[in-house]
């Protein structure tokens, strides 16, 4: 259990003790967990509860606490309050918010099948951890932070030829931007300073092959992009600092991938019929494939900025399965 859970479990103990133990001592009524009436409905402790174990209470003292609670009961009287007007102006069997209901329903049904499916993987051993720090020492032993400079094409016929020319004469980004506009081809250009945990997994190890003042070219499926290294300097990460974080990012990569798994079992398993625009024939044969992994660290915009249609996709994955 993290700090800031056991801390909100600790502190929602607290305001159920001091609403119980609110009135006379010799008061012999049975505790009650209801924290407030609202009209004729009530208002839980536990509804307080699960609000505390969403926010960050660590480090807070009792006064506080108490404090925080008040301002969360206050908030769900305004809530409540809402919810009763919204009733009684019959908004709860209007087909948009009888849609969205269903929608939150299904989502978090989903969210609960998928939390339970993860929960059930295996964790990594600390043989896995290790040998994950001692293969990439590019993310670790080896980690670099890299001054680039970016031009992005689209994936157009000679594209890809042109740029791959262009590096392999020596020229500069300015020199190539020339070239590229000489050709009218289309193209955005900049430059960034990004870690090595900021860069794909797939792309890593090419930027990190490149010494000061090199360049390269990676194709993707909706554009093309070379990216130079003008500058860099080594920031190597413990292994004691880089275990931990291992450890989060092999779990939910394996969590990760028993969900695609699964998913994709019970896609087989089922009869789906895809009907009107979305007929079979112009549907995907198999489940989305998952995410591609990330780096064990804070997650940071990557070099090469995704395609339009993996952007949409991850809005649509996001949104449907809440799998992030």
């Amino acid at each position: 259990m993290n700090t800031t859970r056991f801390t909100a479990t600790v502190l929602a103990a607290a305001i159920a003790l001091t609403l119980v133990a609110c009135g006379d001592k010799k008061d012999t009524k049975v505790a009650t967990q209801v924290a407030a009436k609202v009209g004729s409905e009530e208002i839980s402790v536990h509804q307080i509860n699960q609000v505390l174990s969403r926010t960050n209470t660590s480090g807070a003292n009792p006064e506080q606490v108490q404090a925080m609670s008040r301002e969360v009961l206050e908030k769900l009287i305004d809530q409540q309050l809402a919810v009763d007007q919204a009733t009684e102006n019959k908004l709860n069997r209007s087909p948009d918010v009888v849609s969205q209901i269903e929608a939150a329903r299904r989502d978090i049904l989903a969210r609960a099948y998928i939390q339970q499916l993860s929960a059930g993987v295996a964790k990594p051993s600390p043989e896995d951890i290790k040998n994950y720090y001692t293969s990439n020492p590019q993310l670790f032993s080896e980690r670099r932070i890299f001054n680039v400079q970016e031009i992005v094409a689209p994936n157009a016929p000679g594209v890809a030829a042109t740029l791959k020319e262009l590096v392999a004469a020596g020229k500069s980004a300015e020199e190539m931007a020339a070239a590229l506009k000489a050709k009218n081809i289309q193209f955005n250009g900049g430059g960034a300073t990004r870690a090595a945990e900021q860069i794909p997994l797939d792309v890593l190890p090419k930027i990190h092959a490149l010494k000061d003042g090199q360049s390269t070219v990676i194709e993707a499926p909706q554009a093309i992009t070379m990216v130079r290294v003008v500058s860099s300097q080594q920031s190597a990460v413990p292994e004691a600092a880089a275990l931990p974080r291992i450890e989060q990012f092999l779990t939910n990569q394996r969590a990760g991938e028993a969900v695609a798994a699964n998913l994709k079992q019970l896609r087989s398993n089922t009869k789906i019929s895809y009907m009107g625009e979305f007929d079979k024939a112009a549907a995907p044969a198999t489940a989305p494939a998952p995410a591609a992994a990330t780096a064990p660290a804070v997650p940071a915009e990557p070099v090469l900025a995704p395609a339009v249609d993996d952007k949409a996709k991850a809005v649509i994955d996001k949104g449907i399965s809440g799998l992030k």
